[in-house]
């Protein structure tokens, strides 16, 4: 009797890892096991699945007891189906061995397929500005084609609760933080790349978003070239121009010249550094003098170079 009262209390081992919430998500829809090599990614999924250390250690976790919260997929007319939510599962289980996965199958709109998405992705621990910038804009999108109030016009306060007020509250941020998040998505790759690795801060970022993708690789050049980044300053500048109709190579090149207060000194070394690389008896101011010419020839390169791709 006692044998039997003990096994009639002890939890399983999904209830182990699992919470009440999900465990009745669970049970009120279908679930059944489908092959992997049948359910295709979401489009245009914007956060990035990798194999990295954190995967490695999913793709342990399954290898010793098995994927334990189902992914969710939605079916197709052509009888595949497409993940919802689940990619980093999938991969894990795929790199594991594993043939098919346990899945929650649901019948979704595109739209309602697109928020569950995004909403299952979004509280990850580390979401890179890319991967949040088109998530917010795919779900206000779908939240749009609801019928839900919004305006992508950004404007300084909001009187009302519209989308980008109720993204923002699911996550903790400000509705003009969502737009500009969304603002994000008109940068080319190359500079939105820079703001996830942190070389370009996000409120620049937010401003150069609006300049025309060809002062952007114009820009793009510049930074490269000079090792530099623009201040807010300067890219409110940058866009301000850029609404005018009056922002040109050179005006860019003017502006991004400027010195910024966190750029002073980090040029300056003392001779010793670089005396080696000259002839012995070279005073500083013949270094100085050799250096200058030797920018001066790089930089007509690099102008050349930018010429010749602003012409193709």
């Amino acid at each position: 009797m006692k044998e039997q009262e003990s096994k009639m209390i002890l939890p399983s081992v999904d209830s182990l890892f699992t919470s009440q919430e999900q465990r009745d998500l669970e049970n009120a829809e279908k679930v059944e096991y489908i092959e992997i090599s049948k359910i295709k990614d979401f489009p245009n999924h914007p956060f990035k699945v990798i194999n990295d250390e954190k995967m490695q250690d999913l793709v342990s976790s399954i290898k010793e007891r098995g994927v334990i919260i189902p992914v969710m997929v939605r079916p197709k007319e052509d009888g595949t189906y497409e993940m919802v939510s689940g990619h980093r599962r999938k991969m894990a289980a795929q790199i594991a061995g594993l043939k098919d996965i346990k899945c929650i199958v649901k019948e979704l709109t595109d739209d309602e397929a697109t928020i569950i998405m995004v909403d299952s992705n979004i509280q990850r621990e580390e979401v890179l500005p890319s991967e949040r910038a088109y998530a917010y804009k795919m779900k206000f999108e779908a939240l749009k084609n609801q019928g839900v109030r919004n305006d992508l016009t950004s404007s300084p306060v909001a009187t009302k609760l519209d989308t980008a007020e109720m993204i923002g509250k699911e996550n903790g941020e400000s509705r003009d933080q969502v737009y500009r998040y969304i603002r994000l998505t008109e940068l080319i790759p190359e500079i939105l790349q820079m703001v996830d690795d942190k070389k370009i801060a996000f409120r620049p970022a937010v401003e150069i978003s609006y300049l025309s993708e060809e002062n952007q690789y114009v820009l793009l050049n510049i930074m490269e070239f000079n090792e530099c980044t623009p201040s807010l300053a300067q890219a409110i500048r940058l866009k301000k121009l850029e609404q005018e109709g009056n922002l040109t190579e050179e005006k860019l090149e003017t502006i991004m010249e400027q010195e910024k207060p966190n750029q002073k000194e980090q040029i300056k070394f003392g001779v010793e550094k670089i005396q080696d690389y000259f002839p012995k008896g070279y005073t500083q101011e013949q270094m100085e003098n050799k250096i200058k010419e030797l920018l001066e020839k790089y930089k007509l390169q690099w102008q050349r170079k930018l010429n010749e791709r602003n012409a193709r």
